[in-house]
Formats: C-alpha cells, structure tokens, sequence
C-alpha cells in the first residue's frame, strides 16, 4: 500500500506540473500581450468597443483590430495605408489583388476571422481586444526573431509588428507589406515616399533563415511620460 501511495502521489504531481506549464507553453502568445500593452503606453489606441486603432506617427499607415468579430466588417485585424505615395510611385489602384480595398484614398488589407465573433466582457478597452485575439485566433500571432518582433499575419505577407523590448529596440512598430503583389499593379517599390524597400531575414516553412524583400514603415516611439507628468504643469510631487 506504500509503494502504491508514493507511485499516486508522483503522478499527482507530475499531472501538476504538466497542468502548470500547459499555461506557460504559448510563450509568443502571452509575451506578445504584454509587449503590446507596452505600445499601447507609448502610442495609444483610439476607438471603441466595437474596434480600435495605433495610428501611425506621420499619419501615413493605421493598425486596426476589432473587438466584435460578428460585426459586418470587411476585416477583423487589418492595416491600411495613405494611398496617393503608391500611385505617385506607379500603383494603379484598379489593378490590386482581391486582398486589398482601396477607398477614399486609403489602401487596407487584412483578415476576416471565421466564425462568430466575442465581444470582450468583464474587462474592456483595447488591450482586452487584443487579448481576444490572442484567444480565439492565436494563429495569426508570431514573432519574427530577426528584428526581436511580435506581430499579427495580416495574410499575403503582410504584418503589423511591435518590438519585444521596446527599451531595447530602435523599430518599435513596423508596417509590412510585401511589394510583390504591388508591383505585379505597377508600383515601383523603390520610390515610395515614407516607406523603405529592403531585404529582410524571415524564416521559411522549415524553420530555415531566409531574405525576403519587404516594404516597411519602422517607427521608434518616445517613452511615454512619468505618472503624473503635465505638459502644463511638469512632474506634479
């Protein structure tokens, strides 16, 4: 009966450590949150419960998730960019693959998750939404080791990246597109205002390091002031 009671006891507790670490295994996915809750300290989010936005600095790009994934829209995560520097470098807007929507002057692309959508409950705002994805459509969440990135596959070789240690990093978000698609509609990727065309090293289906050409828009954001910090009044004791 001894030896019985100790065997039970070291399944127990082995059972517990698998139980533990099976919350620990998603180490992209958790670290992800807060790396993003880091951006949004740095640049925050505009919007509502229905879905929020990171507008770039320059005004030129926007990062858009939803937090109602029943709703009608278009995509559920997307990023859509200020058009006219494309077709100044050649764009004809007629011409894009059925993954982009241009409208009033913008060029969107992203995804539509499947199923129905979850509005967050309990706890709101737009780190709760991301948390969502997260969640429920883990598999659009990566980390590109290359540039110590988090990031959302936004499909057809487009992302929306953060940098993981943004104390650390000098990109701390970055739009990508891949230019293929885009040249294949008459851009000249080399001449995009505001964008640069440049190798980057990803890694292909089999884990393997590999250079793809991109289109990017980097960004190193100010760390976002003190607590209590006015810019009327200064650091307030």
């Amino acid at each position: 009966m001894r030896l019985k009671f100790v065997l039970t006891g070291g399944i127990m507790v082995m059972l517990a450590a698998v139980l533990v670490s099976c919350g620990k295994l998603d180490v992209v996915g958790n670290g992800s949150i807060g790396a993003f809750d880091q951006l949004l300290q740095r640049l925050p989010a505009e919007g509502d419960g229905g879905g929020w936005v990171i507008n770039a600095p320059d005004g030129g790009a926007r990062f858009f998730w939803s937090g109602d994934y029943s709703s009608s829209s278009r995509y559920d995560v997307m990023i859509e960019f200020d058009a006219a520097p494309f077709i100044v470098a050649g764009l004809d807007v007629e011409k894009l693959p059925s993954n982009y929507f241009y409208s009033n002057g913008w060029i969107a692309t992203g995804v539509k998750f499947d199923g129905k959508g979850v509005k967050s409950s309990g706890e709101a705002g737009p780190l709760a939404a991301y948390k969502q994805i997260v969640r429920l459509n883990r598999q659009v969440i990566g980390y590109h080791a290359a540039l110590d990135h988090y990031g959302v596959n936004l499909g057809g070789g487009n992302l929306f990246e953060w940098a993981k240690d943004m104390g650390a990093n000098d990109k701390d978000m970055v739009f990508v597109l891949d230019p293929a698609p885009l040249a294949a509609a008459g851009l000249n990727p080399n001449v995009v205002d505001g964008w640069l065309f440049a190798p980057v090293t990803v890694d292909d289906e089999n884990g393997r390091p590999v250079q793809v050409d991109k289109l990017l828009k980097p960004f190193d954001l100010p760390p976002p002031p003190p607590a209590g910090f006015s810019p009327l009044r200064g650091s307030i004791p």
